[in-house]
């Protein structure tokens, strides 16, 4: 990628999205737009406004399920590279709930922009999936060829298959086509603009809200609740609510004073990376890592040659899959290391509730990166220090 190459972030309001934004602003890239259902999406990226100001980036509301909206807008900008970030998202109980919508909408998003990419001669896009992919039962830890060996874990199914379908689509592509579309999937997620809707959003961000809410809560610190709430309403419900309708949504999501309720037993294991961590690897791969170089070092006995298409080698029989790239720290903690961890940063002195009779998930999950690392990458933030700066910038900011 050249700096003024125009990229395109599919998802640039996410977690995901709006860190790999920054990651490229940081670089020095000077045309991105961003794909952006935020109401001021300016605020996502307060340490750039030099940048916005002077056009490096700028934002498109765009509905990614729309397939006529999404050809009109790669037919009018024409994107050289393409980050495709956006997705539905949530927890276990979203994903178990929501099954329609997961299935539904991911598949939408991700057959829209990979076609569209092809169709207007992308010349690189990365897809970002989810280690959820893997077997619920996977050897661990996991690595890229366990993929499609056993069974999905039931609660998070629909999401997990569009993931492969978009994973397949790409790989499908590039050997039929000719594209050099790539695939990441990274391990759980944590950092600014984290999803902390108590129904929906993830363990980490869900145990840090929960945590910060009893911790005000057992202070009798109301005003610090209130914003809280101003901030980031739950269910509808403001600060400005009683006190009692308060207690009520607190109760419900398993916040009472002295204690804090905790889905399952705590037992399985769970691995974290930092946001921008993840973003450092995407731009990383993109702008050094190729399909081609993904498949020279998985398969070396393929001697390919630059003008031999890929279609030809699967037409000869050699069967090239699992060509996407695994995104993590190798490092696993369980969820009840988490939620002491966690609760330490934030300071809260009550109880910690292990509820067993709610779903655990899959037991463990820790992925195998040694192919992430012989490409030349490496986290650096540590889950300790990350947690530390999400929660200082979950206190301080008005992001909601």
């Amino acid at each position: 990628m050249q700096k003024n190459s125009k990229i395109f972030v599919a998802g640039a309001s996410g977690l995901v999205g709006s860190a790999i934004v920054r990651k490229l602003l940081e670089r020095g890239y000077e045309n991105i737009i961003g794909s952006c259902f935020s109401k001021n999406p300016k605020s996502l990226y307060s340490d750039y406004e030099e940048q916005i100001k002077n056009g490096y980036l700028r934002f498109v509301r765009i509905d990614l399920t729309n397939q006529s909206e999404v050809k009109n807008f790669f037919q009018k900008e024409k994107p050289e590279y393409v980050f495709l970030a956006a997705a539905k998202v949530g927890g276990i109980w979203a994903n178990n709930v929501y099954r329609a919508e997961f299935i539904y909408q991911n598949l939408q998003i991700q057959n829209n922009v990979i076609h569209q990419s092809y169709l207007s001669g992308v010349k690189k896009l990365l897809f970002l999936g989810s280690t959820c992919i893997y077997p619920r039962d996977c050897p661990q830890p996991m690595k890229e060829e366990y993929l499609l060996t056993g069974e999905l874990e039931y609660t998070n199914e629909p999401y997990a298959i569009a993931k492969i379908a978009g994973m397949k689509m790409c790989e499908s592509y590039n050997l039929q086509y000719g594209t050099n579309f790539i695939s990441v999937m990274p391990t759980n997620l944590y950092g600014y603009n984290d999803n902390f809707d108590l129904e929906k959003s993830h363990v980490l961000p869900a145990l840090l809200r929960k945590m910060h809410l009893a911790k005000a809560l057992e202070e009798e610190n109301w005003e610090e609740i209130s914003q809280d709430f101003n901030r980031r309403p739950i269910e509808g419900v403001d600060g400005s609510a009683p006190k009692e309708t308060i207690l009520k949504i607190l109760e419900k999501y398993g916040i009472k004073e002295g204690q804090v309720e905790v889905w399952g037993s705590g037992m399985p294991k769970r691995e974290f990376l930092w946001s921008e961590d993840m973003a450092d690897a995407c731009v990383y791969l993109m702008e050094e890592i190729d399909f081609k170089d993904i498949v020279k070092m998985m398969y070396p006995e393929l001697n390919l040659r630059p003008d031999f298409p890929l279609i030809s080698y699967v037409i000869e029989g050699q069967k090239i899959r699992n060509t996407h790239i695994n995104i993590g720290t190798g490092e696993e903690i369980s969820i009840k290391e988490l939620a002491y961890l966690i609760k330490n940063v934030v300071g809260f002195k009550g109880e910690i509730y292990f509820n067993s009779s709610k779903p655990d998930g899959t037991p463990r999950k820790v992925t195998d990166i040694s192919k992430l690392h012989s490409l030349g990458w490496k986290h650096k933030v540590s889950l300790k220090k990350g947690i530390k700066k999400l929660y200082k910038w979950y206190v301080t900011s008005d992001v909601a």
